[in-house]
């Protein structure tokens, strides 16, 4: 079968590391199901992967991928939940959780196999390139938001990085739920398109916001680390999930975090519980992922390219 993969390790150019090419096709195994590829959607994870964080050369060949929706074996339209070995089912009962693509082929293929107990059904409100953006960095955002920011109507939120995956879909999601959104980005596009989806104002990265927030949404680490704590009122949360930057900020701001006694709180992706409340929550309000492009698998390099010059605004799919 068709895929995009990891043919080795490429730290320093992560895109040399890419191929295109025939991957033989998913094996079967007990409690595991094989999906028909409909749509999948790319996530810095796959960059990462190409660059040896989280994925060993004892992996490799890996096909990349974590996030789909596709068709199971009986025919049904579902979606995959990432996260591999979560609570024991389809793996070993001392086997620890894992993203998919760090130890078990990923979804930029036309099949993928992932334990039965991975998959969900999608709402036919949503297509499949728009259900294929969620189990990642919706997901992610979701969690973010709703479970470790504990934000609730009418509270502030500063969304950093605006064009990112997970930024975007907090912003789209925020606004849905009542929050309100403050959004940064050094572009001004970025910044405009942030204001279309909701945010309430939209400023260059690391200008002040006209006020203290309750919670942060960080994912792009060191650049921001020092504007995200100065942004939070007394007793405020910054939720991160990701370093694109770099993960060792030039200032920590420890005397800021002690005195107003902030909260800093470590988010990865999310259950699957709470991907079953993100879709019904899409397909209720009429919600939907921000989609940049839209891409057949054997442009996927086109994709990669677009994700690792930081152009995209939204998600980029890759579709079967």
């Amino acid at each position: 079968m068709f895929a995009a993969y990891a043919a080795h390790i490429s730290p320093d150019q992560p895109l040399n590391a890419l191929e295109l090419g025939e991957r033989p096709s998913p094996q079967v195994r007990d409690g595991w199901t094989t999906v028909n590829v409909k749509a999948a959607s790319l996530n810095h994870h796959d960059l990462w992967s190409l660059r040896g964080v989280g994925l060993g050369e004892d992996k490799l060949p890996m096909i990349l991928g974590c996030d789909a929706a596709g068709v199971d074996e009986d025919g049904n339209e579902v979606v995959l939940h990432s996260v591999i070995g979560q609570t024991g089912y389809g793996v070993g009962p001392r086997e620890g959780r894992s993203i998919l693509t760090e130890k078990y082929q990923g979804t930029f293929a036309e099949q993928v196999t992932v334990p039965a107990w991975n998959v969900l059904p999608k709402p036919p409100e949503l297509s499949f390139e728009e259900a294929a953006c969620l189990p990642t960095a919706w997901l992610t955002a979701y969690r973010m938001l709703f479970t470790n920011a504990g934000v609730r109507p009418g509270d502030s939120v500063l969304v950093q990085g605006a064009g990112g995956g997970v930024a975007t879909a907090a912003i789209v999601l925020g606004k849905a739920a009542g929050l309100r959104v403050f959004a940064t980005s050094r572009d001004e596009a970025k910044r405009k398109r942030a204001l279309e989806l909701g945010a309430v104002e939209a400023v260059e990265s690391g200008a002040r916001l006209p006020q203290r927030v309750d919670a942060v949404i960080e994912t792009v680490g060191a650049a921001t680390w020092s504007h995200s704590i100065k942004s939070l009122r007394p007793g405020g949360t910054v939720v991160i999930s990701g370093a694109t930057s770099g993960d060792r900020p030039s200032h920590a701001e420890l005397t800021r975090v002690f005195f107003l006694e902030l909260k800093i709180v470590g988010s990865t992706m999310g259950s699957k519980d709470e991907l079953e409340d993100l879709l019904s929550f899409c397909a209720a309000t009429g919600v939907r992922p921000v989609i940049d492009k839209v891409l057949p698998l054997d442009r996927a390099r086109e994709g990669f390219e677009r994700m690792e010059a930081g152009g995209q605004f939204g998600k980029i799919v890759l579709t079967v």
